[in-house]
């Protein structure tokens, strides 16, 4: 085993693979900048490296693959008028999100707990996509103000019929079979098989044969199942519209009950803007669309948007009774969505 770390962040080689483990399971292994940095180094080492055959992610601690970005520094930034800082670590950070993308040899990701928004860069942008009977996968920024970010809105542009605006802007806990389906993960394998398939792939020349010879059937999509009704009430452009129609549809409501309140208390600006991002990158459908669409809005978020009253109201404060700036969407200006998504200078 050869390898360095910067303590939260274990990067080394074993076997045939270059491994990588986040570890800050008491934070749910939140994404700092460092981590970003300490990541995209290993991974461009090993591009040239013929050691690697393949990279393997996963992460230490049982609740949570990545639970996200750590917002609680950036709000600390932000509060401070330091806008730049916050910039700089998105721009790192989507970097490294298209370098996963890209990259030349297999990446295995494996999704246990709680994977979000940041968690969802580092894992759902690989070759292989491995999720467990622990996964919950969700994009949940309009919650908190932002837009979905880390390439997110290149994953939901591609999600079948207009299922990316249902889990852009709703948040909604994918499971297993629902990641799957969206095309956010590949494979499901048992929680109880993880680890002895972590070690098998550390060695092994077949990683395709080996993935397949763990996973199991996934038992079948809620998403998939109610993916007409999906359809109907997500289609258009007109957010208000769609909070409309879903409040009327009985069935979808007791199929997927948390769909109509998540809407109904996210930032409308934030919602306003994440169709509109997501109906750009669905034009043109590729990492680079996405990430430059996401860094246009987080990077005048700081001023500009409902962020720092998200951050407030759900991680600082603690309260869930965030004021947004606009009642509802209908009150959304459509020229300030226009210039949240502006080419930046």
């Amino acid at each position: 085993m050869t390898g360095n770390s910067n303590g939260d962040i274990h990067c080394r080689i074993e076997g045939r693979a270059g491994c990588i483990t986040l570890n800050r399971p008491k934070a749910l292994n939140a994404l700092t900048h460092d981590m970003c940095l300490e990541m995209e180094a290993a991974l461009l080492a090993w591009v040239d490296d013929t050691a690697v055959a393949h990279v393997i992610i996963d992460a230490a601690g049982e609740r949570a693959f990545c639970a996200g970005g750590d917002i609680s520094r950036l709000f600390a930034a932000g509060k401070a008028g330091d806008d730049e800082s916050a910039r700089r670590f998105w721009r790192d950070e989507y970097r490294l999100n298209a370098l996963i993308d890209g990259y030349p040899k297999p990446y295995i990701a494996v999704m246990h707990g709680f994977v979000m928004g940041g968690g969802v860069g580092l894992s759902a942008h690989g070759s292989r996509r491995i999720v467990t009977d622990s996964t919950r996968i969700t994009m949940p920024e309009c919650a908190i103000g932002l837009v979905p970010d880390v390439g997110g809105s290149l994953l939901l542009a591609r999600a079948p019929g207009r299922l990316g605006e249902c889990l852009g802007l709703t948040g909604y806990r994918m499971r297993a079979a629902d990641a799957i389906y969206a095309g956010f993960a590949d494979y499901y394998v048992p929680e109880a098989a993880l680890s002895e398939l972590v070690a098998v792939l550390c060695e092994a020349d077949d990683i395709e044969t080996a993935i397949r010879t763990a996973s199991s059937d996934d038992g079948g999509s809620v998403l998939a199942a109610n993916a007409a009704a999906i359809d109907a009430v997500f289609s258009g452009d007109d957010v208000a519209v769609m909070i409309g129609a879903l409040a009327e549809h009985d069935g979808l409501n007791a199929a997927l009950p948390r769909l109509l309140t998540s809407m109904q208390t996210a930032s409308p600006l934030a919602m306003a803007a994440t169709a509109a991002v997501i109906a750009a990158v669905r034009l043109a459908p590729n990492i680079k669309t996405a990430l430059e669409m996401e860094f246009r809005f987080t990077s005048r978020s700081m001023k500009d948007s409902d962020f720092l009253e998200g951050i407030r109201a759900a991680i600082i404060d603690k309260d869930h009774a965030p004021k947004w700036r606009h009642s509802s969407v209908d009150d959304v200006p459509p020229e300030l969505v226009a210039a949240l998504l502006a080419p930046l200078e």
